[in-house]
């Protein structure tokens, strides 16, 4: 009957024990992951910051690619009147 107790009681504990280890190596997994994944929300918000700048430049770009074309435009218009001009005389 002493032996009974002693079990009764004894395997409960050393199941709690055997569950707390378990807990302690999931919870360093968990760690883990949660490091991982604010790695990975960092370089994703690092990333989107990144393409954004990009955008803004390639729109810069064009607008200062549109603005040559109509520089462009206009000199070449400026030079046919010129020479309109020359042919009339």
């Amino acid at each position: 009957m002493k032996y009974v107790k002693l079990t009764v009681v004894a395997v409960p504990l050393l199941l709690a024990a055997g569950c707390e280890t378990a807990s302690q190596n999931d919870k360093a997994m968990l760690d883990k992951a949660n490091a991982n994944a604010a790695e990975a929300k960092a370089a994703s918000l690092k990333a989107s910051a990144d393409a954004q700048a990009a955008a803004a430049a390639a729109r810069a770009a064009a607008d200062a690619a549109n603005r040559a074309a109509a520089e462009a435009k206009a000199a070449s218009d400026k030079a046919d009147r010129i020479f309109q001009k020359n042919l009339r005389k």
